[in-house]
């Protein structure tokens, strides 16, 4: 049986995610520090694991509404427009996701038509022209630059848009970069938008995370740019809740109900005790002042500071993210690729990074380095990367 005649072509030909890669050959390396995977190094707190347990201990194991637990939708939309200034309806505006990837998913396949493009702000997350791809579409890539602090600028956008442009994927707070976009940065962007019916799916899922006395803006709201905006966020960074994989999507309802109709043929609902547990997570939230995340916040900076300084100071010119939890530092002048230099990092030294080109092709002559480990762990790794810099 030829099998590569039978799966689907446009599957067969998306590489393997890089991420995953160089995590796969670290866990079969236990002396090895991985700054590869992009998870909160915090364990979930007490409270909300807790209330999880008391739903399984109370006999709560059924399917929830497709939409998601109401209480929890209420949540979601108070959060929003507490936080970020944008109203929804938690009845038929917010659907509760099985991570903020599964809302990319959604998104794409609700949206894209064959024959769409979808512009993607690159280097960015592995996933989002992957999606594109599935949903019959083509992932335009609209290069960032870090002389402009890897923000996506008007005319880069401007020069992309095709007759044939469905949707820009805005992704900040920035994975890899860790990059964000200023109010002032946004309005330009929706200036350029407000002409065409350009639909924008803005990934916030690090927008808690963001440092150096920046304020994260949504993008719906930004004026004329709710009616156009899918939002995608959820509890994986900010509350240390990757395993639960709870996320969701805020949008009209007309953008909201195609999303919805997919996700209830397919994923169903969320389970429920990762409702449960995110339900919990942002009251408690509310009830202290979002201190859990703000202590998380403060520990992530100083973290960062060390990776900038120390990088820059071994001679890998590294720009200062302002959000998410990763640095993105150049490797031109070791005159390696990205793939060889991880590749031999983790080969000579056992510490295992992202090469830059996991996230499209303009993130060649970087890697990606995730602060979200110890003190100790980065001080170690980062003394390992100068003595391979001194060896080459």
């Amino acid at each position: 049986m030829r099998y590569e005649d039978i799966v689907n072509h446009r599957v067969a030909d998306v590489p393997p995610s890089g991420i995953r890669k160089f995590f796969d050959i670290v866990r079969h390396m236990p002396e090895a520090i991985s700054l590869g995977v992009g998870e909160p190094d915090f364990v979930t707190p007490w409270s909300i694991r807790d209330a999880a347990i008391a739903s399984i201990e109370e006999g709560r194991t059924q399917y929830t509404s497709n939409w998601g637990l109401e209480s929890l939708r209420e949540k979601i939309a108070a959060y929003l427009r507490m936080r970020y200034r944008v109203t929804y309806s938690p009845a038929d505006e917010v659907l509760v996701t099985v991570g903020a990837s599964e809302g990319i998913d959604l998104a794409m396949r609700a949206l894209v038509c064959p024959g769409d493009e979808v512009l993607v702000p690159e280097p960015s997350y592995v996933s989002y022209a992957p999606c594109v791809t599935f949903a019959g579409g083509t992932a335009v890539p609209v290069k960032t630059r870090a002389e402009d602090c890897f923000a996506l600028t008007p005319e880069a956008l401007a020069a992309a848009i095709t007759p044939r442009t469905k949707a820009l994927i805005l992704p900040y707070p920035n994975n890899p970069t860790g990059g964000v976009m200023t109010r002032a940065q946004l309005q330009a962007i929706a200036r350029v938008l407000e002409e065409t019916n350009v639909i924008v799916v803005s990934d916030e899922i690090y927008s808690e995370l963001v440092y150096g006395g920046h304020e994260h803006t949504a993008f719906a709201a930004i004026e004329g740019m709710r009616e156009r905006t899918i939002t995608l966020n959820g509890f994986s960074k900010a509350f240390a809740m990757t395993g639960w994989r709870v996320g969701y999507a805020a949008a009209p309802r007309e953008l909201i109900a195609p999303m919805f109709k997919v996700h209830q043929y397919t994923m169903l609902c969320a389970s429920i005790q990762g409702q449960v547990a995110a339900d919990r997570a942002l009251g408690r939230a509310f009830e202290t002042g979002f201190e859990d995340v703000r202590t998380m916040v403060r520990s992530y900076d100083r973290r960062r500071r060390l990776m900038v300084s120390s990088l820059n100071d071994m001679g890998l010119s590294c720009f200062e993210p302002r959000g998410a939890f990763y640095v993105f530092p150049s490797i031109a002048s070791t005159g390696l690729t990205s793939e060889e230099f991880c590749t031999r990092l983790l080969e000579r030294q056992h510490v295992a990074c992202v090469p830059g080109t996991a996230f499209g092709d303009s993130g060649e002559g970087h890697i990606r380095c995730s602060y979200a480990t110890s003190i100790e762990n980065l001080n170690e790794a980062l003394s390992r990367i100068r003595t391979f810099l001194a060896e080459l």
